[in-house]
């Protein structure tokens, strides 16, 4: 039995099958597998070894870019862009978005970014990091919940930690025309996480 999925996509999980305005879509089985477990976790972050673990399996213990490629493909033949309804947080993994239209959240960065580094003080007290955070301009209007840029936050610092050596974990951010980068370094590692704005910009 066909379920609408998002927008005019219809999935039946029974048959592994997948239509657009009533049309069939031919999907491999890792691509229909990648787009299935992408929707049963709606707009939260799948991480890359989610994703291998569940669609995948064992057999695969590293990406080197299999999940990357599949997902080119399955953007492909749904019509997708590279940002909806699956967007990609570089170091973080995937997120499948089912909202048609990003909400505008007031939120202002620098003591979030705090209190989300104060949450983490003993994890790094036991790697032997000191924080260190330079955030300037300050963007007090985003296209994301508090909820999904901690969690995407999180993700990145589960990639880093674990490979990590006594030092710095420094927080810096970068404006452009549409978009807030904050990057996350930790030695010599550094992943960004590119923000949607939509507000004021504080520059003082």
């Amino acid at each position: 039995m066909y379920i609408t999925l998002i927008d005019d996509i219809e999935i039946d999980r029974e048959q592994r099958s997948v239509r657009k305005s009533g049309q069939d879509i031919h999907l491999t089985g890792l691509e229909y597998g990648l787009m299935d477990f992408l929707a049963r976790h709606a707009d939260r972050l799948c991480t890359r070894e989610q994703i291998l673990d569940h669609v995948w399996g064992a057999r695969f213990q590293y990406d080197t870019g299999t999940i990357d490629v599949h997902l080119n493909a399955l953007r492909r033949k749904m019509g997708w862009s590279n940002k909806r309804p699956v967007e990609t947080i570089r170091g973080a993994g995937f997120i499948f978005h089912t909202n048609a239209e990003r909400q505008q959240y007031g939120l202002t960065i620098q003591p979030f970014i705090a209190e989300w580094l104060s949450r983490h003080n003993d994890a790094f007290r036991n790697k032997g990091l000191t924080p260190r955070m330079h955030l300037d301009p300050f963007v007090s209007e985003l296209t994301m919940t508090p909820d999904e840029l901690c969690t995407m936050l999180d993700g990145i610092l589960a990639a880093l930690l674990p490979s990590a050596k006594p030092g710095i974990i420094s927080i810096s951010s970068k404006l452009g025309l549409n978009s807030f980068t904050l990057t996350l370094a930790i030695n010599d590692t550094v992943n960004e996480l590119r923000i949607p704005i939509c507000g004021d910009i504080d520059q003082s």
